[in-house]
């Protein structure tokens, strides 16, 4: 007796789905972004020696609050990680700037260790004259 290997209808459509690669894919996603969200929280910014300091405990930042990084090294000032260094003018200009926004940032100052203190000073004579007086100073710890 021969046998008949053909679906009984040829014209109903196959409600099978292979689902498995899918998952596979959505799970392959999942991980890609567990490890690749907390790098892009990381801050960037101008590479500099910060000074070492004694342990003390860091208070904890707002969440709310903005912050706007000053880098300060021999070739001059830095902005929120710009490219290329601002003069003492242009810095003033900013500064200015931010004072006029409705709620002024936290200014981060971030000197290199190499420094002369007295670049330092001029940055903070600059935010005084500008009217920034929400200030913090960083700084790496001893180990």
């Amino acid at each position: 007796m021969a046998r008949n290997f053909r679906r009984p209808r040829a014209s109903h459509a196959i409600a099978d789905l292979n689902v498995t690669n899918l998952i596979d894919l959505g799970f392959i996603l999942l991980v890609i972004f567990m490890i690749a969200t907390p790098l892009i929280q990381q801050e960037q910014t101008v590479g500099v020696n910060l000074p070492s300091v004694a342990k003390a405990p860091q208070p904890k930042m707002k969440s709310d609050e903005r912050h706007v990084a000053v880098a300060i090294d021999a070739r001059g000032f830095y902005v929120d990680n710009q490219p290329t260094p601002l003069t003492l003018a242009q810095l003033r200009t900013r500064f200015t700037a931010l004072a006029a926004e409705p709620k002024p940032p936290v200014i981060r100052v971030r000197g290199d260790a190499a420094v002369p203190f007295q670049k330092v000073a001029e940055v903070m004579t600059e935010l005084q004259r500008a009217g920034l007086s929400r200030i913090t100073i960083d700084s790496k710890t001893d180990s």
